[in-house]
This record gives structure tokens, sequence and C-alpha cells, in this order.
């Protein structure tokens, strides 16, 4: 529920302007008043680093309303909480039909707590009137163990009631800079918001920002369909308010016969057969598609071909046929399933010894005679093997997505919305999407080892680690293994020697290796893996009087479970560094493949890649100024995973180049986004860098870090505030006093930038790495960037989005922009500059492998399907999570194993 707008009344005009498609938006140069109050830090001035370019962005400019918003509660008295879409339909019905009169000008409504009216509604004195709705359905009722007995339709009551009148000038004065981001603004912005969406609400799917159609869809299987759809958010920007258009892309259970969904889920179409524990339904799989229907709203047709109009909701699947599962009627005689259709509805079941789906207060309806309407989005995580299917659908060339952008405008139909015009708002969407300046970044110079053709040179983001250039610090391999796990027919004694060959040769190259002939072992992966590695480097033991630093595992497809066992066996167990790679990937590999590997192998055996030049990034490499780097993320469990944990990362430089990271993981409460062990994580961080400092660089002064620059992954704009107050405390915490920036990287967003002269793209047409904007879209107030730090592949290449919320360094813009540029080129798994700055990925990467911290053959559930719906089991399941959770082997805590 948003904040409140201001009770006060007042009336102003609010203006969009600005700039329009064509030449580029006149770039507003004001800033904030010093009186404005700001959630991080006040924007003091604007980038000018670069060469300048001219780029588009999906934006369109936005008139806000002329008169006054008038903002009200909806509550249903002693309801549960209901569905948005039933809470729309509820809203929509007592607008047109219950309270016609009261609702003389339609209001809009966000499906939740929140309605806004573009005037005052006659309410009573009181400002507050209580209503009765109902939603009529005259299909005829009647389903085993359903009570149904005369009742009529039911009724909801919804109450009304006057919260504020909201002045659009304060949306003025915000844009122009001189207005705090406060409670009324934030207001002021969800009733656009609402407004927009409206209209697209009331006929498509959606969710929270997007809504889809089935103008464009794909069929992926497994019961699945995907459609493309709309995004929309009105957005403040510097002097002006702009929305937001996107395409996005929905997931949606397949419409018609449940059967066929059913089928299509297990890939079994057109055998409706295997439907029936009677003939042999494994009990495992009427579980895990009982996992997949769970929750979805199905119809359903009883006497002839006739549908049932207001849907229910299938809670779960039964475990016997319908022509074993029996009911007690009114009377207290008892008949099955089958026959109550049989006998008393005239409708023989085709399958009768199919499964049936319980719906409502435990009705049962056999899975023949129940439809799934059109456009219900699947709230649960895409099963793994479908990513690569919905990624090919929502990636689009950046031509390509404009083009759809701006189709969607025709979807989106603003100018016929009743709600927008009503509002007194315009969305200029005929000039098309905004233009904008630009600066395209020199990229940072990067140190390789001795024996490089060029020790310093460019990374350019369309080139590979060039095989001619060594690392710069190479850690050399001394004694290695391999063990296979691919089938020995599929990867022979002749595959194994000819990965060996190339990862020897390419280990020399770049760096130096010991060992030309390690030990080669093929095992079953259905065996104990930490058993089968421990053998293994008891053997290379027993013939070499050494004991390993590197496993190399060779994995078949689909081996997620023997990777996490691998690594649970290196990282936790007995601290040694391994490296998988697929059996697929080695087939008459290129050198170029064994070079990216030797990437990874290198910095997790303590080598470093490369190190950015000195006099590239002063910020970083000052002397006097020692600097460290720290990146934070937590991840959350997948959607209907109740009462699995979160996982937070913390990562930091060590060294004096920004180049060496080390990690430590935590468990949390789910879903929490902020941080709870920040402080001990960071002080554990900073302790690893003075030693490092004091013990291997031989460091006797400034020793501590004098700057912190603190980097944050994944928080949305309003939790802001609460991630800087846990940041600073956390700080302050600690015995040592660094200046300290915290910045926050936003990646989950819909921002994308075009160029408008082909010749300034890159290769696959997209904007060329190291564009930066921080104008025109900018935030009105706040000191923030977007970031297109790489080189784009496939699709269109999303900005990172940058914004500062504390800075006791007062850096500048240009320093912070370059800053940020150049972290992009220090990542070690990569041999291109990447998305977001290396700890940031980093704290990523170790969030995603927390699960390995978990003994495989322990009794924790990692799958995405372990629940705990009550509060009691959710408290205890975190504690056993907590509990299980290994640390790290100490030989790992001082080296990039997570590389």
């Amino acid at each position: 529920m948003p904040p409140r707008g201001d009770p006060g009344r007042g009336r102003g005009r609010g203006g969009g302007g600005g700039g329009r498609g064509g030449p580029p938006a006149a770039a507003s140069t004001a800033l904030p008043g010093a009186h404005v109050q700001v959630v991080g830090v006040r924007r003091s001035g604007y980038g000018s680093a670069g060469r300048p370019i001219t780029v588009s962005s999906n934006f369109f400019n936005i008139t806000p309303p002329e008169g006054n918003i008038h903002h009200y509660d909806v509550i249903s008295p002693s309801e549960k909480t209901l569905p948005a879409r039933l809470n729309m339909e509820l809203v929509n019905h007592l607008m047109r039909v219950e309270a016609a009169d009261v609702f003389t000008r339609p209001a809009v409504y966000d499906g939740r707590k929140n309605m806004f009216a573009p005037r005052e509604l006659p309410l009573g004195p009181n400002g507050s009137q209580e209503f009765n709705v109902s939603l009529s359905d005259d299909a005829n009722r009647g389903s085993p163990g359903e009570n149904t007995g005369g009742r009529g339709p039911r009724v909801y009551k919804i109450r009304l009631t006057k919260v504020a009148t909201i002045n659009p000038e304060v949306l003025q004065r915000f844009i122009l800079g001189q207005q705090s981001h406060d409670n009324t603004v934030l207001t002021a912005l969800t009733a656009l918001n609402v407004v927009v969406r409206m209209e697209p609400t009331m006929k498509y799917p959606f969710n929270v920002r997007s809504f889809f159609t089935d103008r464009e869809t794909k069929d992926i299987g497994s019961g699945i369909v995907l459609w493309r759809g709309y995004f929309q958010s009105v957005r403040p920007a510097i002097g002006r308010l702009l929305v937001n258009v996107d395409i996005s892309t929905g997931t949606m259970y397949k419409a018609g016969p449940l059967v066929d969904l059913c089928l299509d889920f297990l890939g079994r179409p057109g055998q409706p057969q295997i439907l029936s524990p009677q003939r042999g339904m494994p009990d495992r799989e009427r579980i895990r598609l009982q996992r997949f229907v769970a929750g979805i709203r199905i119809t359903t047709t009883y006497t002839g071909e006739r549908v049932r109009k207001t849907p229910r909701v299938v809670k779960k699947l039964s475990s016997a046929g319908a022509n074993n599962l029996s009911f007690t009627m009114r009377d207290g005689t008892t008949m099955t399933v089958a026959q109550y259709f049989r006998n008393l509805l005239n409708r023989p079941l085709r399958f009768p010894d199919n499964i049936c789906v319980e719906v409502g207060a435990g009705a049962l309806i056999p899975v023949e005679l129940c439809v799934v309407p059109k456009g219900q989005i699947m709230r649960k995580q895409v099963p793994p093997e479908k990513t690569k299917d919905v990624l090919e659908f929502a990636t689009k060339r950046p031509q390509d997505r404009l083009a759809s952008i701006t189709n969607g405008l025709a979807v989106l139909a603003y100018g016929q919305s009743q709600y927008v015009r009503e509002f007194g708002m315009h969305v200029d969407d005929t000039a098309g999407p905004i233009n904008l300046p630009a600066r395209v970044l020199q990229p940072p110079k990067l140190r390789y080892g001795q024996g490089s053709p060029q020790p310093v040179g460019t990374l350019y983001v369309s080139s590979s680690f060039r095989i001619d250039k060594r690392f710069f610090r190479p850690a050399t391999i001394e004694r290695w293994i391999v063990v296979v796990y691919e089938r020995q027919q599929r990867f022979n004694q002749q595959s194994a020697q000819d990965m060996i060959n190339g990862l020897v040769q390419c280990s020399r190259d770049v760096g130096e290796v010991n060992d030309s002939s390690p030990m080669v072992t093929w095992q079953n992966g259905q065996g104990r893996i930490a058993d089968q590695l421990r053998q293994a480097g008891n053997e290379c033991f027993q013939k070499t009087q050494q004991r390993p630093t590197l496993i190399v595992v060779i994995l078949p497809e689909n081996a997620n479970d023997i990777y996490t066992a691998v690594k649970h066996f290196g990282d936790v167990t007995v601290g040694v560094a391994t490296q998988c790679m697929k059996s697929s990937k080695c087939f008459r590999a290129k050198p170029q493949y064994y070079a990216n590997v030797c990437l990874k192998i290198n910095v997790k055996l303590g080598g470093i890649n490369t190190i950015p030049d000195p006099q590239s990034v002063s910020i970083l490499t000052d002397p006097r100024n020692p600097t460290i780097v720290m990146g934070a993320d937590v991840i959350h469990p997948a959607p209907g995973s109740e009462g699995r944990p979160s996982f937070t990362a913390l990562v930091g430089n060590v060294d004096s180049d920004t180049a060496k990271y080390i990690a430590t993981c935590r468990v949390q409460t789910s879903r929490q986004e902020i941080i709870e062990d920040l402080g001990e994580m960071a002080q554990h961080i900073l302790g690893m860098y003075m030693k490092y400092r004091q013990n291997f660089e031989k460091k006797t002064s400034n020793i501590a870090p004098t700057r912190l620059i603190f980097f944050r992954d994944g928080v949305s704009e309003g939790q802001f505030k609460e991630v800087l107050e846990s940041g600073k405390s956390a700080c302050k915490r600690l015995n040592i006093n660094p200046k300290i920036t915290m910045i926050v990287v936003a990646k989950r967003h819909h921002v994308r930038l075009f160029t408008t002269n082909p010749g300034d793209a890159d290769r696959s047409g997209n904007c060329p790495a190291g564009t930066v904007v921080d104008q025109v879209i900018a935030h009105p107030v706040e000191f923030d960037w977007y970031l297109i730090s790489h080189g784009g592949l496939l699709g269109t290449s999303r900005p990172a989005h940058y914004n500062v919320l504390y800075d006791d360094n007062n850096f500048q813009a240009d320093g912070l922009q370059s800053l940020a540029f150049a972290l992009c080129h220090v990542y070690a798994r990569s041999t291109r500059s990447v998305s977001i700055p290396a700890p940031v990925y980093y704290a990523d990467i170790v969030c995603s492998r927390a699960k390995n911290h978990y003994d495989p053959q322990g009794s924790v559930n990692l799958s995405d399907t372990a629940t705990h719906t009550d509060t009691t089991g959710a408290e205890s399941a975190l504690e056993a999570y907590k509990r299980n959770f290994k640390p790290l082997h100490s030989n790992m805590t001082t080296l990039m194993y997570f590389s």
C-alpha cells in the first residue's frame, strides 16, 4: 500500500513539456534546490567525459492531470485477501451497476487498497460509505462433496473511505527539483500509474505492471504458452514526466481441456489413460503434476457441453480415480464420484479410472470435465529445460524491439482510454520515443603479465582473451587429476587425452603448469560423489606422494546434482579447487575454449588474470587512499517455495589493484531484502583486506582502507532508504573509519537505449559499451545514471542503473561513472567487459552457489517445491537451514573459489 497523499486541498496544473522524437531533447542542466530532501545523494552535476552521441529511449512524454486527484481506501471488511482480478471485477461492477450514481465519472483502482477519482465522490458527511456487491452466477451448481443447499450469489461488502486530496502541482515542483521526494510525490506517482494501467487491466491478463495479449504467442510445450506483453510505468525525470513503455513476456497455462494440459505437462499428449492410478500412474508423477496445476482456475462442463461461468481454483489432485473415490450424500447414502455423474447428472465419464481435481470446500470434479480458461498467468518458476525457449521468445534485436514497443502503443491506446481522458492526462505517443544526449566513455587500459607482446592494452568488447597475452600473476598447476562422469563409450581415453592436451597447452601459453600427465578415472554419477573424489585423490597421493591442487571433472548433460556434490566436496569438505566441464564442450574444443577455462582455474588457484592500469582508474589505485570495493546481493527462493530461506553474499577485494576478491555467504529470513549480518560480513572482508596488504603486499603504513565503495545489487527504489540505513549502521560498528560511498546497481528495469545513427552502433546493433546517460531520463533530484558497459551479443542490451545512496568521498559524476565502467572490465571469468561491476557480479554468483554449502547427502530439502506454509514450520525450517549451512573450508577463504 503506497504512502498517503497530503490531506490538504489545493489546485494547480502540472506540466510535462520537454523533448520529443526527432532532435535530442534539450537537456536540462538545472540542479535540485539545496532545500530539497532526497533519499540518497542530491545530484551535484552532470558528467561530460566521453564522445557525445544521440540515442533514443523507450520513454514518451506525459502531461499530469490539471485538477486534483481524490484518494480513497478500498476495504472489504472481514474478507480474506482476494485475488486482484476478482477485486477489479467487484469494483468495476460497483462503479457501473451498484453505485453508478456515485461514479458519474469513472475512478481507477489498483486491485488492492487504493482508488483514485477525478472528482470527489459523494460518500456522505464522513467521506465513507459501505456497498454490497455480488457477481451473479446463474449456472447450476453441484459437485460431489460440495454443500450448495439453496445458496444464492455471494455478496461482498466494500467500504470506500476518503483519505486525501492530491494536488498534481507537487509533481511539477518535484520534476523541476524544487520539491522533496516525500509521501505526497509517491502517492501522486502511484495515482498516475493506476490511471494509465486501468484500461488494459480491465481488458487483458495482468501482473503488477505488465499486461499480456494473445496477438503474439508461442507454445513451448509442457502445458505452457508464452504471450507477448507490454510494460508501462509513469516516471519522474529531469524537468518532465515520462511514461516508460517496454515489451515483456507472460508465461500462461495452455487453454482448453484440463486433460490436455496435464498430458502436455507429462509429455504424453493423446494418452488420457496415463492419468489413472489404477493403470499405473506413479504417485511421484501425480505430485509433480499437482504442483504444476495447483492454483489454476478451471471452469466445468456438466450437463451437455455447457460451461459453468464462475471459475474455481484447483487445490490438489485426488490420489484415486473417480470410480474409487466415495463420498456421503446428504441423505446418508454413499456413492463414488463416477456413479454421481452417471446417475444424478446423467453424465457418464469417458475415463472413470482417471483422477479428480479438488476445488473449493472439498468438491471433487473429474479431470475430463474441467476446462482451463484462456489467459491465466503461471506464477511459478519456469522449468529449467524451458528457459531457452522463453529467452528466444523474449529476445529481440534493438530495432525489432523498438518497432514492437512502438506497435504496442496501438494496444495501449492512451488516447482512447476513458480513464486517461477523464483525469485530463495526455501521452504524446505520436512523436515516437524521445531522443536524448549520451556519451561513450573511453575503456580503461588493463595490465597483463610479463612476456605478453602488449603488457598494457585495452580489452575491446568484441574480442576474446588473446592467447598471446599472459596472466598478470599466473598460478602454477602443480598436481591435478581428471574425474569423468560421462559414459566411457561417449568420452573415451582419446577424448580425455585431447582435453588434457588442450588444457595443458593453453595453461602454458597464459600461465604455468608442472603436471602434463594427470591421472584420469571414470566414475558412475549414481554413486557417492564425495567418496569417489576422495578415492581419486588418495590414488593420486599413493602414486605421486602429492595431493592434487586441482580436480577437473567432466560432466554429462543435466548433471546438476553431480555438480553440486563436486562443489560441496571441493569448497566445503576438503578445500581443493575444482573445475567442471561439460563433455559436449570438450569434443574438438578450440584453444579459445581452454583459454576461457584457464581464466577460471587461474583465479581459483590464487592467481590474478589482469589488473586495471593505475593511470586509467586513479580513484581505485591511489596509494595515499587505499580503497576497498565491496559488492553485496541477496537471492530469494523461487515463486511458490514458501519457507525456503534467502541467501546473502558480500564480496570485496583484498589487493591494491582491485582484481583479487574474497567472499562470505549467509542464510537469512525468506524474501528479506535487507542483509541481516552485513556488519559482521563487512568486518570479515575488511580484516582479510588488511591482512593481505600487511602479509602479502608487505605494506607497513596505510594498511586500513581510507575509502570504501559499496555496490548493492537488486534493490527496488522503495527500499533505498532502508538499505542506506542498514549499510551506514553496519559501518559504524567497525573499528576503522573509511569514507563510504554506497551505490545501488539495478538491472531489473525496463529502460532501453537505442542508437539513432547506425554508425554509432556496435556489431549487434546496440549502443556501444561505455554509453552513459545522466540527463533527460534520469531522476529529477538524485545522483543517478544509466550505463551500458558490455558489448551486445543477442537481443537488446540492458543498461545498468546506478543510484548513489551515500557519498562521504564527494565524488564527481565523471569520476564515479568511469570507476563503475572500469570495474566492469576486471571480471575474471569473462574475456569481455560485463554488464555490472565485477564485485556485484561475484556477489550474485556466490548467492546462487549457496546451495553448495549443504551436504548433498543431508536432510535439508533444497528443491524449489519445498514449502512450509505455517509460520512455526517456516521458522523451524529457517533454523534447520542455518544449522546445516556448512562454512567454506579454510583453504578457500582467501581464493576466488566462486569463479
